[in-house]
């Protein structure tokens, strides 16, 4: 079912720009990628005894960009986030919601996998540098294998640098986004209260009114009953004499 607009059912589109179910189909597409991404870092895990340098020097680099598109998915999930609040349709709203809380687990799932292949990455570098230390070999190939290792070590570490400070902001947007929804619910709250106050505003109008048109019947009875009491008396005056 597509979503278009709030209000009808659905949402428009936020800061990153699209639709709630472009962008929900670009977290998906995303959420894909990282899968072969990680399934790729984990098969050059298996059998990296086999595979040539050039496959080890690569590693860090598709680590770091699966740990861009994880993040990428989780400031997609705070963009949804925002908008399937906004849908006034109670069942879609719960429906979104589902879905974006799945994508948020499965990005989660993604980077739990990933910081483990990292950590055994890391280690298995370290060892392998302290093997090559302990052996004590000169020769050129060992050489290279070392500066393999400190390439990745170093490449790795940025990523873990990289990784805290997208998690800060991403941290920093969710408080963000929180706080947007609790001035939302004040100012419905508000609204709710300027609204019962013109109703019971409207209604004391309607009494005034009413109790005006009652104070004039009144008068006219008042003045009314004074004339027929002093055309009565002159005739009884009249007639009793």
């Amino acid at each position: 079912m597509a979503v278009e607009m709030v209000g009808g059912g659905g949402a428009a589109a936020g800061g990153g720009g699209g639709t709630l179910s472009e962008l929900y189909q670009n977290s998906k597409r995303l959420v894909l990628k990282c899968r072969e991404g990680v399934a790729r870092l984990e098969r050059f895990e298996s059998s990296s005894s086999s595979l040539p340098s050039s496959s080890l020097d690569s590693s860090p680099e598709l680590a770091n960009a699966v740990k861009q598109d994880i993040n990428q998915i989780r400031s997609l999930c705070t963009e949804m986030d925002l908008l399937w609040r906004s849908i006034s349709n109670k069942p879609q709203r719960d429906l979104w919601k589902r879905k974006v809380e799945q994508v948020g687990e499965e990005a989660d799932s993604l980077k739990d996998s990933l910081e483990k292949y990292l950590q055994r990455h890391q280690r298995r570098m370290q060892e392998a540098k302290e093997r090559a230390e302990l052996l004590g070999r000169a020769n050129g190939e060992t050489s290279h294998v070392l500066r393999i290792y400190d390439d990745e070590a170093q490449a790795m570490e940025k990523v873990k640098s990289s990784s805290r400070m997208l998690e800060d902001a991403y941290a920093t947007g969710v408080a963000i986004l929180s706080k947007y929804s609790e001035q939302r619910d004040h100012l419905k709250r508000a609204q709710r209260k300027a609204l019962d106050v013109l109703n019971r505003l409207g209604l004391s109008n309607s009494v005034l009114r009413l109790i005006e048109r009652r104070n004039r019947v009144d008068k006219w009875i008042k003045y009314g009953g004074m004339i027929a009491t002093i055309i009565f008396v002159i005739m009884f005056w009249r007639w009793t004499r």
